[in-house]
């Protein structure tokens, strides 16, 4: 017969903390970890919590790997001169594909983590007290004491049009398999996995591996047609592959002139093993596929859309997706019929919209209620999602 009380005030633990080992508990609680043990296996009977993680059923969150990094936006006043000094304005703003995806989750009310790695510094700090402000769960994140947290910055001419852009990402490579198998339970205890390509080779091919053997979704999106060598030739386990049209070509290895080549060349990735796939078009919506149409592709028009600044639309975009997929499955993901997945990307859209008519790259109104109207009307200009 068990202890109630005990068993209760351990169960009370694993709410604060999921992540919190059997010694912990069994140093908190004043007992054997055989007793813990039992425990915990009671509460799995129960349904009270599933299995190894301690994830508790109505908490199961997205999880999202890979970038966090420092954005900076230095901005001539003048014509650009080389070679010599310009005055200039400087913006910041905390910016990385998977931390942009993780705040927009947060904002639509998703319960949602961030594995991550970021420096000892300030802005490492900054970046993960801002992540958790806006209700993200980084306890699962790297921090790398002497290390210096990663920068994109970019400098603009007067016209606001880039002239070149630097970008130290290196800290990254740290989210290696080995790092990641620390974070194994709490990756088996999500809901959904959503990755961006700026992992090292070696973990997205660790994580389709547990994917494949776990069952836990992944989606993977792609940061740029250079680190699209990081994706592997095999894909099996890969629920949804999110990229552009740009991104898609270099997978493809060959240009995609028309909806033909671009259809051909998503028939390739699901032959190496992707459920499904979104091919994003700027200004143009998007393409994504659809077993009921002829071609195996459906295309859904981007709306009109007043352009400030085209920075982290894509992550809207990619977030605005997995919210719905999740929403849409009661909280899980396995796997989407063709009405989820047009709706998935309507309201990615809609959410690309808001992004790109803001000077944030996180529309700083965003509610699920954004996402379940019709989308908004606002004068029309060209844009990029990407």
């Amino acid at each position: 017969m068990t202890d109630q009380p005990k068993k209760e005030q351990l169960y009370e633990l694993i709410r604060g903390n999921p992540f919190i080992s059997q010694q912990e508990l069994a140093t908190q609680l004043g007992l054997s970890r055989s007793a813990v043990a039992n425990y915990i296996a009671t509460l799995v009977r129960e349904r009270r919590i599933l299995g190894r993680a301690y994830v508790l059923p109505d908490q199961r969150p997205v999880l999202c790997i890979g970038a966090s990094n420092l954005d900076r936006k230095l901005r001539t006043t003048a014509r650009l001169a080389l070679g010599t000094s310009n005055p200039a304005t400087l913006e910041e703003s905390f910016g990385g594909v998977a931390r942009n995806i993780a705040e927009n989750l947060a904002r639509l009310g998703t319960p949602t983590a961030l594995v991550t790695a970021v420096g000892g510094d300030a802005s490492g700090r900054a970046l993960l007290a801002h992540a958790e402000e806006a209700g993200i769960d980084t306890r699962g994140a790297l921090r790398l004491d002497g290390a210096s947290s990663g920068t994109y910055t970019a400098v603009l001419d007067e016209d606001g049009e880039m002239v070149l852009a630097l970008a130290d990402m290196a800290l990254n490579e740290r989210l290696d398999p080995a790092f990641l198998a620390t974070r194994q339970q709490q990756r088996a205890g999500a809901a959904l996995i959503v990755a961006d390509l700026n992992l090292p080779s070696e973990s997205i091919a660790a994580l389709l591996e547990d994917a494949q053997r776990d069952g836990v979704p992944l989606v993977l999106v792609a940061v740029s047609e250079p680190k699209m060598a990081r994706l592997p030739r095999a894909l099996p386990g890969l629920r949804l592959l999110i990229l552009n049209e740009g991104e898609l070509a270099a997978r493809a290895g060959r240009a995609l002139d028309g909806d033909d080549a671009i259809g051909a060349a998503c028939r390739e990735l699901q032959a190496q093993g992707v459920q499904d796939i979104v091919v994003t078009r700027g200004a143009r919506g998007v393409l994504y596929t659809c077993a009921t149409a002829p071609s195996g592709l459906a295309r859904l028009d981007a709306p009109a859309a007043r352009v400030v600044d085209v920075t982290g639309a894509g992550d809207a975009f990619a977030a605005a997706v997995c919210w719905s997929l999740y929403t849409s499955n009661g909280g899980s993901y396995n796997g989407s019929n063709d009405s989820d997945l047009a709706l998935a990307c309507r309201r990615g859209l809609q959410l690309s919209s808001l992004t790109i008519g803001c000077e944030q790259t996180v529309f700083p109104a965003l509610t699920p209620g954004h996402l379940d109207g019709p989308a908004p009307a606002i004068p029309y200009n060209d844009s990029n999602l990407d």
